[in-house]
C-alpha cells in the first residue's frame, strides 16, 4: 500500500487529537455520572442500574453506527465525516449538560455513541496515509492517544466536577469544537477520488459488515483474534473499580490514580515500544509476544495479594501494547484501499460487541467469585480474561503459520 498523497504532520496530530478526545470524552464524565443521574432518581439501586445502561448504550450505538460511518467515508472521503462527527459531538455534550430529564440524557448518550463511531474513519485515515515503513508505528499512535485520553479524562472530569456535575460535559464540548476548528483549517483529504466507491447501503448493517470482513481470504481467524483481545482488554473498565475496592480496600482516589497509571503505561507501550521493537522483531513476532504478555498480565492481576503489586504488574506486562498495532497492521495489508473504511467499520463493530458483552460476563464472574468468600477467587474475571487472551494467542499462531503473505483482497459482499 502506498501513501495517498503527501500529508503534513498536522494531519497525524489531528487524528491523534480526535482519538484522544473520544477517550477523554468518555472518561471526562465518569467521575460525575452518578451525581448526574441522581439529579433525576434517588434510589441507589436504580442509580447503579442506570449507570450500567448509560455505559452500554454507548457501545450499542457504536456497534450500529461504525459500519455506516465507515461506508460514508469510503464514498465521500474521510475529512467530511471526521469533521461532522466532531462538531456533532461538541453540540451533543452541551445538550447532555442541559438535559432536563433522564430520558433526554440517554438520548444525548445515544447521539454520543453515533458521533463517537468516528474511530472507524480515523483508523481508515491512518490506513490511507501509511505504508509498510510506518504502518505499525502509526497504529501505535492510536494506542497512545487511547492511553493519554484514558489518563486525562477522569482527572479533568474530577477537577471540573468540583464546579458542578454539568461542567465536565461543557469541557468535553469545548475540546471537540476546538478540534473541529483545527481540522477545518489543516486537515487534507486522505482518500483519492479513484479509490472511492459507491456504497451498497443495504449491506452496511453491523452484522453484515462483520460477516463480510470474515470472508476476506485468510482474515477470519484474525477477526476472531481481534475480538478475543478486545474482550480480554475490557475486563479493566468492567470490574477494576469493584475488584480493587473489594480486594484491597481502595478508595475512589486510589482507583482513579491506578486507572491513570494503566493509561500511561498502555500509551507509552504502544507509542514507544512499537517504534523501537517492531522494526527489530518484525510484526508477526511482536504480535505473538504482545498477546502472550496480555495473558500473563491478566493472570497476575487476578492472583496479586497486595494492591501495590498492581503497579508492578502494569510495568511487567507493558509489552502487551505491541499486540493491537501489529494485528491491525497485518489486517490492513490484506484489504484493498477501496474497502479500508468497511474493514475498519467491521472491526469497530466487533469491538463494540465485546464492549457490550464484557460487562455482563465480567460482573457475573465477579459476583460469583466474591460470593465464595475466597480472596483468590475475587480475581475470577481476570482469570477469564486470561483464557480469552490465550485463545487469541492460539488463533493468531494458527493464522500466521497456516497462510503465506497475500496480496490485498477486496471485501466479499
Amino acid at each position: 500500500m502506498t501513501k495517498a498523497s503527501p500529508h503534513s504532520k498536522k494531519s497525524m496530530y489531528f487524528i491523534f487529537a480526535t482519538i484522544m478526545l473520544d477517550m477523554i470524552g468518555i472518561g471526562l464524565i465518569m467521575p460525575v455520572l452518578p451525581d448526574v443521574i441522581r439529579r433525576f432518581i434517588s434510589d441507589p439501586g436504580q442509580v447503579t442500574e442506570n449507570f450500567g445502561y448509560f455505559i452500554a448504550i454507548y457501545a450499542v450505538m457504536q456497534f450500529v453506527a461504525s459500519p455506516i460511518l465507515g461506508g460514508l467515508s469510503d464514498q465521500f472521503g474521510r475529512r467530511p465525516i471526521l469533521l461532522g462527527s466532531l462538531l456533532g459531538a461538541g453540540i451533543d455534550y452541551i445538550f447532555m449538560a442541559l438535559a432536563p430529564t433522564l430520558n433526554l440524557l440517554f438520548l444525548g448518550r445515544v447521539i454520543a455513541g453515533l458521533t463517537g463511531a468516528s474511530m472507524t474513519v480515523a483508523n481508515s485515515y491512518i490506513a490511507d496515509i501509511s505504508d509498510d515503513s510506518n504502518r505499525s508505528s502509526n497504529f501505535g499512535m492510536i494506542g497512545a492517544a487511547f492511553g493519554i485520553g484514558f489518563i486525562a479524562g477522569p482527572i479533568i472530569g474530577g477537577l471540573l466536577g468540583h464546579f458542578g456535575p454539568h461542567m465536565p460535559f461543557y469541557g468535553a464540548a469545548v475540546l471537540n469544537i476546538l478540534n473541529f476548528l483545527f481540522g477545518l483549517f489543516i486537515l487534507p483529504e486522505s482518500l483519492k477520488p479513484e479509490n472511492r466507491r459507491v456504497v451498497q447501503w443495504k449491506k452496511l448493517n453491523p452484522f453484515t459488515t462483520i460477516i463480510n470482513t470474515m470472508k476476506i481470504p485468510g482474515m477470519g481467524l484474525f477477526v476472531v483474534t481481534y475480538a478475543f483481545l478486545f474482550l480480554a482488554g475490557n475486563v479493566h473498565p468492567s470490574v477494576w473499580t469493584l475488584y480493587t475496592e473489594s480486594k484491597f480496600g481502595w478508595n475512589s482516589i486510589q482507583v482513579g490514580v491506578s486507572l491513570s497509571f494503566v493509561g500511561l503505561i498502555y500509551g507509552l507501550s504502544q507509542s514507544l515500544l512499537t517504534t523501537k521493537l517492531v522494526p527489530k522483531w518484525g510484526e508477526q513476532k511482536s504480535l505473538i509476544i504482545g498477546i502472550f504478555f496480555n495473558a500473563f498480565g491478566f493472570l497476575l492481576y487476578g492472583i496479586a495479594p497486595f494492591g501495590w503489586m498492581m503497579y508492578g504488574i502494569m510495568v511487567v506486562s507493558a509489552l502487551q501494547g505491541l499486540s493491537m498495532p501489529c494485528l491491525q497492521s497485518i489486517m490492513t495489508k490484506k484489504v484493498d484501499p477501496h474497502y479500508q473504511g468497511e474493514l475498519q467499520g467491521g472491526l469497530v463493530s466487533v469491538g463494540s460487541v465485546t464492549a457490550i458483552l464484557a460487562p455482563i460476563i465480567y460482573t457475573n464472574m465477579f459476583n460469583w467469585g466474591t460470593s465464595k468468600q475466597e480472596t483468590l477467587l475475587f480475581g475470577t474475571p481476570y482469570y477469564v480474561a486470561t483464557l480469552f487472551a490465550l485463545a487469541a494467542l492460539f488463533l493468531v499462531q494458527k493464522s500466521l503459520s497456516g497462510s503465506a503473505q497475500q496480496e490485498p483482497n477486496k471485501l466479499v459482499g
